[in-house]
């Protein structure tokens, strides 16, 4: 067993671990530590552009904006779903129809009509270049229509040299604090070098969330460092870097399997010792394959909320699931909002080859 430097323990970092707007079927409870309604507080910070086929709707600041939620405007449009039927052209234009909360605010709620949907992605990735938004959310528009328009070498978000991936994070009813995990949707087998970013922007994240010493596992099938698995020989490579410092103040271990990492009295009965102590804050998998199953499978047997962001691009962006919830998707409205200051300085410039 490998591990990282660092206290087992790490109780007094983790302060403030539970995010305020994470909250289990009341969106208007005041749980947050100053009284704030959630949404009111965390849409106060940033501007949102929602892309969808031939429309780009525009939620900037709303003073007010718990009053749209309470009038099932912003939230019963993000839960609009794959069977919604369209018509051509600006199909997209005639969901605005149903919800005329979004009327009431003019000032607040801008739309264009744009036909074509790849010209809506690049109209909606032109306005957070311009500084028109803060957050891209995609909605009712094909992923790879959205992704091209993000990678344009010239005139997209991601920054030469950054690496793109996915970050989510879950609460679930039998763990008592949020958990992260990298990568469910974007890179199929990571190499050394995007695992130590993928690393590097959970921490960041982390941090936003308020954890103060992030408790990485590196997830595997077993405990055991094997060639037959290059990527546990890669959680080798990791684990010395953190043991050098080369990560920060974070508890990174690995190979571990999810139980054991998140589940204490599992690594006593099998005898393994590691600093995560079934605590862990972040799973990082082997490759997307196991990443995207783990996230399929929580969310539909648990019943976890969820929340989830690209990493990489200048600024947050929202890639839901066409099936997801309007509450995932507010969630992860919601998470964009408490990352998006700092966005494109996060990563790390720290090159490793191979040992």
């Amino acid at each position: 067993m490998v591990r990282s430097r660092g206290s087992a323990s790490g109780k007094g970092e983790r302060e403030g671990a539970l995010s305020p707007f994470f909250v289990q079927g009341n969106l208007e409870k005041k749980i947050s530590p100053k009284g704030k309604n959630p949404l009111g507080e965390m849409l106060f910070l940033a501007n949102v552009v929602f892309v969808n086929r031939g429309i780009v709707v525009v939620l900037y600041q709303i003073d007010g904006v718990d009053v749209l939620v309470k009038d099932a405007g912003v939230n019963e449009l993000l839960d609009v779903r794959v069977q919604e039927k369209f018509d051509a052209g600006f199909g997209d234009s005639a969901i605005l129809e149903k919800y005329p909360t979004l009327k009431k605010y003019p000032e607040y709620v801008r739309t264009l009509h744009i036909e074509d949907k790849d010209e809506a992605a690049r109209e909606a990735v032109r306005i957070v270049r311009e500084g028109g938004a803060d957050i891209l959310m995609k909605g009712i528009i094909n992923t790879d229509n959205l992704l091209h328009a993000i990678l344009n070498k010239e005139k997209g978000l991601l920054p030469k040299g950054k690496i793109l991936t996915h970050l989510a994070v879950m609460q679930i009813p039998t763990y008592d604090k949020l958990l992260f995990f990298s990568d469910a949707a974007v890179i199929p087998r990571p190499t050394l070098q995007q695992r130590i970013e993928m690393i590097w922007y959970a921490i960041h994240t982390c941090r936003h969330f308020g954890i103060g010493q992030p408790r990485i596992a590196l997830i595997h099938c077993t405990e055991k460092v094997s060639a037959k698995f290059p990527h546990s020989l890669d959680y080798v490579n990791i684990v010395e870097l953190a043991e050098a410092g080369e990560f920060g103040n974070v508890i990174i271990d690995g190979p571990l399997d999810v139980k054991t990492s998140c589940e204490k009295t599992s690594g006593d009965i099998k005898g393994i010792v590691s600093p995560i102590n079934g605590e862990a804050d972040v799973l990082i998998f082997p490759n997307i394959e196991s990443g995207n199953a783990f996230y399929k499978a929580v969310s539909l047997f648990s019943h976890a909320d969820m929340a989830g962001l690209l990493q990489g691009p200048v600024c947050p962006v929202v890639l839901p699931s066409r099936s997801d919830s309007g509450l995932s998707k507010y969630y992860s409205i919601a998470m964009a909002c408490l990352t998006c200051s700092g966005v494109a300085d996060e990563g790390h410039a720290m090159t490793v080859g191979n040992k």
